[in-house]
């Protein structure tokens, strides 16, 4: 063999090699071929001003039985989350400990005790209410049964009030999806309350119509409870001018008729979303009884969404549903709890996908989100 050979073989190896070193912290997903959808079944669209919901079903559903919902575990008293610290105390650089309820740790972190017999599921931008400050779930995450006390990472959803209050009830509300972004992909604070604030991060075209719910008038919203900012006063507040649970009723009204003659051993087990014309947001569960535990909270959300967003009349196609759940060729970058979970975030481009994977009592894909990123 000759010298071209030999130094056409060390290239390669090398190359292997440096892809061996990239593929430790972020590694291409490159999925299998096939159907984009998979075992999955896209139904016609619902559609109801701007808003356009794609129910997505399965035959080949799992059981998810052996999982608990937080919605579930806080109304049983079987979850527990509280103020980190009781009472927001803080230690000084002389080792004394002082009361400091303004300091990030106290703000972005609480303690979470799951005492049932089951895993705890967690998604990001999912509300608890209560304690101090009203906060958000900040990723998707679950929690081992019996575990011992979790600090849990939240974001902060409501400015102004700091009572004394400690502990948390289950809100069964979701953020929408401009502000589920922000804590889910970007993990900041500033930009999860300018989500709040403005409604939607989407980007606006220059001739797109006013939306129905324009930031002002949300900001008024979130704004006018005494001296606290509070996001669940998007849906208590006459001052966002339109009915939020009137519209979310008209797209469930169409959705269960949308939904009421499946083949035979089919569920809902998901949906994709889009705005105007562009689908923008999916959300998929691993079994029918898992999406309608979350369906509720979750439709409230989009409704938000679409009235923040300009009221374009585009719709968007089954086809473009089906290109959405086309599999992402991009970086991939996993966490995970040994024995408990794995979490896995794919991007490429603008599109985001994040999978929330349980590895006990078996391994099993329990919540996947994709969405195109507003920025």
């Amino acid at each position: 063999m000759d010298s071209k050979f030999w130094g056409a073989l060390a290239r390669t190896i090398l190359g292997i090699g440096s892809l061996g070193c990239l593929a430790f912290a972020w590694a291409p997903f490159d999925p299998a071929p096939g159907k984009p959808e998979g075992d999955l079944r896209i139904l016609d669209p619902v559609t109801y001003e701007n808003l356009t919901i794609f129910p997505v079903v399965s035959t080949r559903a799992q059981d998810t039985r052996d999982f608990l919902t937080l919605d579930e575990g806080l109304a049983s008293g079987e979850v527990v989350i509280n103020e980190r610290g009781g009472a927001g105390l803080a230690r000084t650089r002389d080792g004394r400990l002082i009361e400091q309820y303004s300091t990030g740790a106290s703000v972005n972190q609480l303690v979470l005790i799951n005492r049932s017999k089951r895993p705890l599921l967690l998604l990001a931008g999912e509300l608890v209410s209560g304690g101090k400050q009203d906060r958000i779930i900040g990723k998707d995450r679950i929690v081992a049964p019996g575990a011992e006390p979790l600090p849990l990472d939240v974001f902060c959803v409501e400015h102004g009030r700091w009572s004394s209050g400690s502990q948390f009830s289950a809100a069964k509300t979701i953020v929408h999806p401009s502000v589920r972004e922000k804590a889910a992909v970007d993990g900041e604070q500033t930009k999860v309350w300018g989500a709040v604030r403005s409604g939607t991060t989407a980007e606006a075209r220059a001739d797109a119509p006013a939306p129905a719910m324009p930031p002002a008038s949300i900001d008024r919203a979130v704004g006018g409870y005494a001296r606290s900012e509070s996001y669940g006063m998007i849906y208590k507040s006459s001052s966002v001018g339109v009915p939020i649970e009137g519209f979310a009723d008209e797209v469930q009204k169409r959705f269960e008729r949308a939904t009421a003659h499946l083949n035979k051993g089919e569920r809902v087990v998901g949906v994709i979303v889009a705005y105007g014309g562009e689908v923008a947001w999916s959300d998929i569960f691993a079994s029918g009884d898992l999406f309608d535990a979350y369906w509720s909270k979750l439709l409230r959300s989009y409704a938000v969404e679409a009235l923040a967003r300009p009221t374009l009349r585009e719709k968007a196609s089954i086809e473009d549903a089906r290109e959405f759940l086309r599999p992402l060729r991009g970086m991939e970058r996993q966490e995970s709890q040994p024995g408990v979970y794995r979490w896995r975030e794919i991007t490429e481009g603008r599109i985001a996908q994040i999978d929330i994977e349980a590895l006990q009592p078996r391994e099993l894909t329990l919540h996947t989100l994709k969405l195109h990123r507003t920025s």
